[in-house]
């Protein structure tokens, strides 16, 4: 094995008492450099001296597929990225308008977010390339989202980069889109060879992670900087943020703001390190539970920071800076056509720790909620959303709220009271604030939604009717989708996975599958459901089983929609170190085939699906889901059916 790179600590997140001297000197730095600053030509516009602070940026969302012929897409926004990006947008905008002075978030140099989208650009959003707009440039318009990795992507990303001369290039990935990642990354240093790459995302979680026990980092087989290390990769990235990242990232950009040349906007990474280091000195903390690494030759320095907790809700949203694009059939309009679908998420991961998934709050830094008056909270952040356009929303948390009953209650009569609102005047006062015009009360008082449920939560964790109270509110306050996982409907695999969470003698998981999908059928509510092969204990027997048995659910009319999904290795899952592969998952070689059978389902690629399934396997599951389930079966076609959750 590879060597492991060196790794040099620097205790941020607990570091002794700030010192006196290093506060003056943060001062003094800033003060020196503001002036600098505003001696020069204020020039025209609403934010003076802005072109002698402004430094270019460019976001980018890794794709995770290279081909739209036959294989499964992400419908939805890109919403790791808008999430992660919410906070130092946020601080970006607010600095520009304040001008230069030592108490902003970004005191001389500050990124170049452009402005917030207004009403007209928003409600003519589409997917797509987004337009360069030089004399009128937004925040929309910074983020480079293409859905496929392929030459028209490569030329695209190229002929961005090459107009905007990016200072820092931000990527978020998953784990099957960190190829494209990599990839995207050497686009940027050919062409901007000082540009500083940050990448974050899920796949930089599960394979990042300092351990204050020995106080050591953990480091994936999988992870970038291993790749990077023992020379699987080009050293093309920088800088990289894993965890709780929304202040982390924030923090980063500061010091990388506070750290460039005046004059000619260069940095290194060493710099930003000094500058991260005179920042802790100096006292500044930040909430969240999450990780800076700063790669240089030398070394992997590593920033743990272990802050205050945070109410979610309070955090600014994520579409402030962006447009809502996604569109979901399963949200109709009167005339047929899909609504304009906003994302939205109350919970940042999920309670529960299925040996599969990579959605725990174990791997995120912990669980994050809105937490100060939850239900009025959620309810002012929907109305942002229909303010923006939007006509739908899906909650992507793990789990409606997740899974507490008196926030589902509190959420769900606020909206129905909010819905049935004939004026403006009627709103609470939080919502008048967004709710403005006759178009967006109307698109509020249609609005639908749609969220993520367990089988569990719709039977053993309450009683029945509780259950059906619960599910008539949401049906009264617009929902009219729900998506469940069933995974299996074979016991002999069912046992070996952490989700059927309360067991009850004679009440198997085929049976609470069932009732559950009863229970909101009876509601009035269409279910769409996903199903995982590959889990440990599957055989073909299994696998026979349980296309029957989703086959049965779909006669019966309690699915309008059923996913099959090959079991994916993300690198910090329990049945990844299960089955032995932390160490083979490659997700960072160019060129790897994606090719049938594998592209018919969700980031499925050869090398790192299930050891429980060769390649026959894998085309008998497609040919006899879509023979069994028929229509109700996703397919490249109809994958827009569901809302995919904010991993994309």
């Amino acid at each position: 094995m590879p060597s492991r790179p060196t790794v040099v600590h620097h205790h941020f997140a607990n570091p002794p008492a700030a010192a006196a001297a290093d506060q003056q000197r943060l001062l003094a730095r800033r003060t020196t450099r503001g002036a600098r600053l505003r001696a020069g030509e204020p020039g025209d516009g609403p934010l003076p001296h802005w072109a002698a602070r402004r430094f270019p940026v460019l976001a980018a969302l890794a794709p995770v597929m290279t081909s739209t012929e036959g294989e499964i897409t992400y419908p939805g926004d890109p919403m790791c990225l808008y999430t992660a990006l919410s906070v130092t947008v946020d601080e970006a905008l607010t600095s520009a308008a304040r001008g230069p002075r030592p108490d902003a978030p970004f005191p001389d140099l500050c990124p170049d977010w452009g402005r917030r989208p207004d009403t007209a650009y928003r409600l003519g959003a589409e997917h797509g390339p987004r337009p360069w707009r030089p004399d009128d440039p937004n925040t929309d318009t910074t983020v480079f989202d293409p859905r496929v990795w392929d030459d028209r992507a490569r030329a695209e990303l190229q002929a961005e980069v090459r107009r905007r001369q990016p200072r820092v290039f931000l990527v978020s990935t998953v784990s099957p889109g960190h190829r494209y990642a990599l990839e995207m990354a050497r686009i940027v240093k050919r062409e901007v060879p000082s540009c500083l790459v940050v990448f974050g995302g899920r796949h930089i979680d599960e394979t990042i992670r300092y351990v204050p026990q020995g106080d050591r980092l953990a480091l994936e087989y999988s992870s970038t900087v291993r790749a990077i290390d023992d020379g699987r990769c080009d050293p093309v990235v920088d800088l990289l943020v894993a965890g709780d990242g929304y202040f982390a990232l924030a923090l980063l950009m500061r010091a990388i703001a506070q750290a460039m040349d005046l004059d000619d906007r260069s940095v290194g990474v060493p710099e930003v390190v000094a500058m991260l280091d005179l920042l802790g000195s100096a006292g500044e903390r930040v909430p969240s539970t999450s990780l800076i690494c700063a790669l240089t030759e030398e070394a992997v320095h590593a920033f743990p920071i272990s802050g205050p907790r945070y109410d979610l809700g309070e955090l600014p949203s994520p579409y402030q800076g962006f447009a809502i694009r996604a569109r979901f059939p399963i949200f109709p309009r009167p005339d047929g056509t899909p609504s304009r679908t906003a994302h939205m998420m109350v919970s940042n991961a999920c309670p529960y720790h299925c040996s599969f998934c990579s959605e725990a709050a174990t791997l995120s830094g912990g669980l994050r909620r809105f937490g100060r008056d939850p239900a009025a909270a959620a309810l002012e952040r929907v109305c942002e959303y229909v303010s923006y356009g939007a006509e739908a929303v899906f909650f992507d948390d793990s789990i409606f709220w997740s899974g507490n009953f008196p926030n589902i209650r509190a959420f769900c009569t606020a909206l129905t009271q909010a819905r049935s609102a004939e004026r403006i005047e009627d709103l609470p006062q939080r919502c008048r604030h967004w709710i403005t015009t006759d178009d967006a009360l109307a698109r509020l008082r249609q609005l639908q939604f749609g969220c993520q449920v367990t089988a569990d939560l719709m039977t053993t964790l309450h009683k029945e009717s509780d259950v059906q109270e619960i599910l008539t509110l949401m049906r009264e306050a617009g929902c009219t989708y729900v998506y469940m996982g069933i995974e299996s409907l074979s016991a002999q695999v069912m046992d070996n996975v952490h989700k059927n969470v309360r067991r009850v003698e004679g009440f198997g998981w085929e049976n609470k599958v069932r009732t559950a999908l009863e229970r909101i059928r009876d509601a009035g509510i269409p279910v769409g459901s996903s199903v995982l092969f590959g889990l440990h204990g599957e055989d073909q027997a299994s696998i026979a089983e349980t296309i029957e048995g989703v086959g049965r659910l779909i006669d019966d009319g309690l699915l309008v929609l059923a996913s099959p999904n090959i079991l994916t290795y993300h690198p910090a899952t329990a049945i990844t170190r299960m089955h032995g592969v932390a160490d083979q998952l490659d997700y960072h070689s160019p060129k790897v085939e994606n090719r049938p059978p594998y592209t018919f389902f969700e980031e499925a690629f050869p090398g790192v699906v299930s050891r429980q399934l060769d390649e026959a396997d894998i085309w008998h599951i497609h040919q006899m889901t879509e023979k069994r389930w028929g229509s109700q079966r996703n397919s490249a076609a109809a994958d827009e059916m569901y809302a995919a959750p904010t991993g994309a």
